[in-house]
């Protein structure tokens, strides 16, 4: 049987857009290295464009 992880336990991130703190999920457990953003609003308003 499959042991439940505690969402305290999983691995968290700063969101490059608002600052706030965001953990893991399951959708980007391939890409996690990649994910900068919290969510699409702030992917899409992203204010510390380098372009």
């Amino acid at each position: 049987m499959a042991r439940m992880v505690r969402k305290g336990d999983l691995p968290t991130k700063t969101c490059a857009t608002c600052g706030r703190p965001f953990t893991w999920r399951k959708k980007w457990a391939k890409v996690w290295d990649e994910v900068r953003y919290c969510s699409d609003r702030c992917r899409l308003t992203r204010t510390g464009k380098k372009s």
